[in-house]
């Protein structure tokens, strides 16, 4: 027998995943609990992380890497005199350190992790090395010599110090290991560190404190879940609204450049509306737009 294909089912739901549960795992309990058909989600979490998880449905996992770029930000806590092996607490500890830093040193130590910085990726990572994952050769036992990559780090915050501990805010870009910074951290302040824990409390325009609770994802709660779903177009808050003629958007939904109304600089990433309904992502050419991800939301086409 095939499998059934499930429903359509398009928008964007936004969970608030606990610890213990690994990303992809969120993403199999949406998608059964809705019987949808298609779901994804944008940033991977690690398992021990909680906080907000975006998880797309349907049409909207084409806006995906609108939210993967956007800013993100986290609250996590750092614990001092010990590096381990994955850079958290779930790790093994590989070295020691006894010396403390005060908050004085560590907010004099923080302006080196702000702005354009290069990070090297933790061993434990879902970062790839010849076609796979590194995760899953550190967990094989070879010895990794990830490369450095360029991260943008808005703000990095000391928001309390104990002697054995500092609790820190960082907002930053696609891509950042809030478990490289713990570890770079404690390097660069000569005690060492790894995270203890770690919370995304934003991602681009949604938020942790507007998330479902991931024991509310049952087809029990069908309904429930339903009501909480977020439209596509709410991923794309950042980039400009045009709005497409009638024709326009015939052409559009067909592939082909579309006659819009409103204006952004020439070339610039847009998304085309028609009465108040998404129809693609594209790139604004001077009073049309050149589609480069279509919407299929059942819209006519003429």
């Amino acid at each position: 027998m095939g499998r059934k294909k499930g429903r359509e089912i398009h928008g964007w739901l936004i969970v608030d995943k606990p610890a213990g549960v690994g990303s992809t795992d969120v993403v199999g309990r949406v998608r059964w609990a809705l019987d949808a058909k298609k779901a994804g989600h944008a940033g991977t979490l690690d398992p021990d992380a909680t906080g907000v998880l975006a998880i797309a449905l349907g049409e909207a996992t084409k806006t995906v890497p609108i939210l993967t770029d956007a800013l993100k930000a986290y609250d996590f806590r750092v614990n001092w005199g010990a590096q381990t092996s994955t850079d958290d607490a779930s790790g093994q500890v590989i070295d020691t350190a006894d010396s403390r830093p005060d908050a004085d040193q560590i907010r004099a130590a923080l302006g080196a992790f702000v702005g354009d910085i290069m990070q090297v990726p933790p061993n434990v990572s879902a970062v790839k090395v010849d076609g796979e994952r590194a995760y899953d050769l550190a967990r094989d036992g070879e010895v990794l010599e990830l490369a450095a990559r360029p991260l943008w780090v808005e703000s990095l915050e000391l928001l309390t110090a104990g002697r054995d501990s500092a609790d820190l805010r960082m907002v930053c870009g696609k891509g950042g290991y809030v478990r490289a910074i713990a570890r770079d951290l404690g390097r660069a302040l000569g005690c060492l560190g790894h995270v203890d824990h770690l919370r995304r409390i934003w991602s681009g325009p949604y938020e942790a404190a507007d998330g479902i609770a991931f024991d509310r994802i049952d087809r029990a709660n069908q309904a429930e879940i339903e009501a909480a779903l977020l439209p596509l177009q709410s991923a794309l808050a950042d980039l400009p609204q045009m709005q497409a003629t009638e024709m326009g958007a015939v052409r559009i939904l067909n592939g082909n450049p579309g006659q819009v109304l409103g204006h952004a600089e020439f070339g610039a990433e847009v998304w085309v509306s028609r009465n108040g309904q998404p129809l693609c992502i594209g790139r604004y050419m001077g009073a049309e737009v050149q589609p480069s991800r279509v919407f299929n939301l059942g819209q006519a086409t003429g």
